[in-house]
């Protein structure tokens, strides 16, 4: 396995001041690490971070969301759809700048917006159709999709592991598989290592994340049952620390976190990294 570290600890977009924190993660011993790609009009600081991450050995992966009910895949306006396709094609083309390996994410809706029903059957064909379709372009510029499922709490679409897969398979694209987050898993998971094994053929990625989005391994997310689970399928993909704090306003605000949940950044990688090796050796 290989693990990565989640830049949204620090920002919401990557430039020359965060080349201080790619060399501390890089000095700590993670192999990669996780850029969030929210602005795409100016590809600049992606090429330039992609000489940096070459620089210093360091591997890539990405994470977006669907920002508003314009860029949905599931919406019923096809206007919507498209412009969804537009968007995360733009994306992947940010990524290639960097050397991306996986886009992950919650591409499947717009995050936060409900419908105040479950998903309709209109709806998941909606969302196979556009992903499809992203499934190509991302196969064109060589990024593989690890589509996410969020807690009840932040979507109505997918939700559970067994729900993502099903939608994997109906997109059935080589170029479109799933992640598997600790977190939404904590919330909506009866166990963890069922989950994981029940979604092992489509998982690509897997988020590390604690219950209350602080240090891995000092909440109550079920870490035994989290690593056997990836020890049963054999997984050996990314192992990726998605964690929050208080640095950004805006990521606080969307996040919820308004207390601090860790002494400072520097110890979280540390500890985080060691609890992560220290479960899988």
């Amino acid at each position: 396995m290989k693990t990565g570290m989640n830049l949204l600890l620090w920002t919401d977009h990557v430039s020359e001041a965060q080349d201080g924190v790619l060399e501390l993660i890089k000095a700590i011993g993670f192999d990669a690490v996780e850029v969030p790609i929210f602005k795409t009009d100016d590809l600049g600081d992606y090429k330039r971070l992609g000489d940096r991450l070459r620089a210093l050995g360091l591997g890539a992966t990405a994470v977006t969301v669907m920002g508003g009910p314009e860029i949905n895949p599931i919406s019923a306006d096809p206007r919507s759809r498209a412009a969804a396709v537009t968007y995360l094609d733009r994306v992947l083309e940010c990524g290639q700048h960097f050397g991306c390996e996986i886009l992950c994410g919650p591409l499947h809706s717009t995050i936060g917006l409900f419908s105040g029903k479950g998903p309709t059957e209109s709806e998941f064909q909606y969302g196979v159709e556009t992903l499809q379709q992203v499934a190509e372009k991302a196969e064109a510029r060589g990024i593989r999709l690890a589509v996410e499922a969020l807690n009840r709490f932040e979507n109505y679409f997918l939700t559970t592991a067994e729900q993502t897969a099903k939608f994997i398979r109906a997109v059935d694209h080589p170029f479109c598989r799933m992640m598997f987050d600790s977190f939404h898993a904590n919330i909506e998971e009866k166990d963890q290592a069922a989950a994981i094994r029940l979604v092992k053929e489509e998982t690509i990625h897997v988020h590390v994340s604690e219950n209350d989005r602080g240090t891995p391994g000092t909440g109550q997310v079920a870490w035994e049952s989290f690593f056997d689970g990836l020890k049963q399928t054999h997984y050996d993909g990314y192992l990726t620390i998605e964690a929050f704090g208080l640095a950004l306003p805006a990521l606080a605000a969307a996040t919820r976190v308004w207390r601090p949940l860790f002494p400072d950044a520097e110890g979280l990688c540390r500890e985080g990294l060691a609890f992560i090796k220290k479960n899988i050796a």
